[in-house]
């Protein structure tokens, strides 16, 4: 990966870089940021800047033989893990090395891919991954080795927070006294998930949703789109360069979301004194429930998010409002004036709860039934 193709956060490129060339690698580093604004893609480019000797600020000026192996993301000194679930292929105690070729699969193709894009590849949409005690003795062992090419090892932690207490436990006394020219790279996009003990272990670097320019640019460059579709897209995609493509290829989940949420909204207005529109509720509840656990928590992170650009719009802050309803007959400043200051707070407190209880295996059924009906009553609600 070349620094070239990693999208904007040229601070980051740069301080990276020199500190690199400098002789100052720290041998724990967080990079933390939010879907689509390039953790991945920088640290495989950091990666290969350190394990290549590479310098001056690009992968293409060291070990020529060492660069052509990080085109297919297999330098013996590049280690991964990330979070796997059981599957048709692996029935049990799930580790990152059995679904290597898969990985490689998604870095070719969605470097910016999130989460829900990798469960998707394996076919596991259903399940929740995590990054267990096993992996973790998978780690210590392939980092107890000696260096391949006797120079650094690089471990490469991906979605860092969904490490376990147990596997984020037997990791601290190798992230805090690595071997020898031993670098971990974690990446999150939440970090209050990650223990504190972890985090202290490491320097962290916060990356910026990505903007709108660069967004643009890249559009133009790798699809040919016009510059209005572009940047049509680019404002939409909210600094997610992921969202974008999906956006491109008319591939974002994000359609059926809204079909969802509408329709579930309007059953909730029609729900006050009408028992046709509760059974709609408990009906709506039964089928979003049939999908995969990661399906619903994406979904209600999108409720999130449409609750919030409908507040924006209300308060008219015009300039933040970057989602363009397509549903027929629904219009976004006709539904604002509902989302207010007297109910957003709790419509967002109870959405962050059924994700909190849908992530611990909660019933889905009857926490999206409680939420629908909840939803109900603050919707009515007045704006003081």
């Amino acid at each position: 990966m070349l620094f070239t193709d990693v999208l904007g956060q040229e601070h980051i490129k740069n301080h990276l870089t020199q500190s690199a060339d400098n002789g100052r690698i720290p041998h724990a580093q967080l990079f933390v940021g939010r879907e689509g604004s390039g953790t991945l893609p920088m640290a495989l480019a950091y990666a290969q800047y350190i394990l290549c000797s590479n310098i001056n600020g690009e992968n293409n000026r060291g070990n020529t033989a060492c660069n052509l192996k990080f085109k297919n993301f297999s330098h013996p000194d590049l280690h991964f893990a990330f979070p796997v679930t059981t599957s048709d292929k692996v029935k049990s105690h799930p580790v990152s090395s059995f679904y290597l070729e898969e990985w490689r699969q998604l870095l070719h193709e969605q470097p910016y891919g999130n989460l829900f894009d990798w469960y998707k590849l394996l076919g596991v949409d259903n399940k929740q991954g995590l990054i267990s005690v096993d992996e973790a003795q998978e780690i210590v062992k392939s980092l107890t080795l000696k260096s391949y090419e006797g120079g650094y090892k690089v471990m490469l932690i991906w979605m860092a927070e969904k490490m376990n207490s147990a596997c984020a436990n037997k990791l601290l006394k190798l992230i805090e006294e690595p071997p020898n020219n031993t670098i971990f790279i974690l990446i999150a996009e939440d970090e209050e998930q990650i223990i504190n003990t972890i985090k202290s272990r490491c320097q962290i670097l916060h990356f910026p949703p990505l903007s709108e320019d660069v967004i643009k640019d890249a559009l133009i460059k790798h699809y040919s789109l016009e510059l209005n579709v572009a940047t049509k897209i680019a404002h939409q995609a909210n600094g997610n360069y992921n969202k974008a493509c999906d956006l491109v290829y008319h591939d974002s989940e994000d359609t059926q979301f809204e079909t969802w949420f509408i329709f579930w909204i309007r059953s909730a207005f029609k729900a006050k004194g009408n028992k046709a529109a509760i059974h709609d509720l408990i009906s709506w509840s039964e089928d979003i429930a049939k999908t995969g656990r990661e399906t619903q928590k994406q979904f209600l992170n999108f409720c999130l998010d449409f609750f919030r650009q409908a507040l924006l719009l209300n308060y008219r802050a015009t300039d933040l409002v970057f989602f363009e309803p397509k549903t027929e007959k629904f219009k976004l400043e006709n539904f604002a004036p509902f989302v207010h200051g007297n109910n957003i707070m709790d419509i967002s407190n109870e959405l962050q709860e059924a994700i909190y209880h849908i992530e611990r295996n909660g019933n889905s059924k009857i926490i999206l039934t409680d939420l629908s009906i909840k939803l109900t009553r603050l919707l009515h609600k007045k704006a003081e």
